[in-house]
């Protein structure tokens, strides 16, 4: 069994945005909660061995709430994670403390312990429509601008965009979404379909709310072929990915057309392994089944 990445988990729960399709209120807490746990740093390194002899290639640090809020603990997983010398290491985000200048002083730190990747989620390239998004109540920042901060600091850049009804849901605004990328050298784009889990993960109604949310707001099967017919009529296929996506070259841009699965019982490689601080560790972010340690 390969896997291609491990996912480590930063922090807690909280979060400093307010995405309505929320896929850690609709999985497993896993010990994340609003206290920030102990790491188990026994556990994350055999979790990272066990990824090193699974010939992972990616550690990806991500968080059941947002990571940014616990820069401290960032840079400290960097630090335990260098003896495997995973070649990329990426952190997803969704780019407002590093867009208000809240962790500029930990940038140039982390890229020196080898962070190579800051992924950034969003749900459009227009501010105004991110904003409805992740920040209602204030006004969102200056995407252009955080791109060529991080590019200046020396980090490649990937805009993690989650295709939503009334935002990014036809060719059009997927070209107007690509063309952005382009003009701001974005190394990388990710398009990916807004999801659900199969069922509510509990009775808990702010959590059942994000289900349903996501259900009604899931792109139709016709906006999900138009988009990918137009990838396949502008773009040349370069890779296809275990998780079953395909990586394009579209005019020059990178872009990925991806989707939520992470579990396919018929393949011996797999997309990821899930560290969480407690010391668990999983294959799959909904079913607590998917467990090794």
């Amino acid at each position: 069994m390969t896997f291609q990445t491990i996912s480590i988990v930063v922090g807690t729960s909280t979060c400093n945005a307010c995405c309505p399709f929320c896929v850690s209120r609709m999985t497993p807490s896993n010990g994340v909660g609003a206290v920030e746990p102990p790491v188990n740093w026994r556990n994350f390194h055999k979790a990272c061995r066990l990824a090193q002899l699974s010939d992972a290639t990616t550690a990806m640090f991500t968080g059941k709430g947002e990571p940014t809020l616990f820069p401290d603990q960032i840079t400290k997983y960097l630090q335990e994670i260098q003896p495997y010398r995973f070649p990329l290491l990426e952190l997803q985000s969704n780019g407002i403390r590093a867009g208000k200048g809240d962790i500029d002083y930990f940038l140039k730190q982390w890229y020196d312990l080898g962070l190579t990747t800051f992924a950034i989620s969003v749900v459009h390239c227009k501010a105004s429509l991110n904003q409805t998004v992740y920040t209602p109540k204030s006004q969102y920042f200056d995407l252009p601008a955080l791109i060529d901060k991080l590019h200046g600091v020396g980090l490649s850049v990937r805009l993690a965009a989650v295709l939503v009804k009334g935002y990014l849901d036809n060719p059009d605004s997927i070209g107007e979404m690509i063309e952005f990328a382009r003009q701001h050298q974005v190394e990388q784009l990710t398009l990916r379909p807004v999801n659900r889990t199969e069922e509510p993960k509990n009775d808990n109604a702010k959590d059942r709310g994000i289900h349903e949310w996501a259900a009604a707001n899931q792109l139709s099967k016709d906006q999900v072929a138009a988009i990918a017919a137009f990838l396949n009529r502008n773009g040349t296929p370069l890779m296809n990915l275990v998780h079953r996506a395909v990586v394009y070259d579209v005019k020059n841009q990178n872009v990925c057309w991806a989707n939520s699965l992470t579990r396919d019982p018929n393949k011996e490689e797999q997309r990821q392994l899930i560290f969480f601080p407690s010391g668990q560790l999983f294959y799959d972010w909904q079913y607590a089944g998917a467990r090794i340690l």
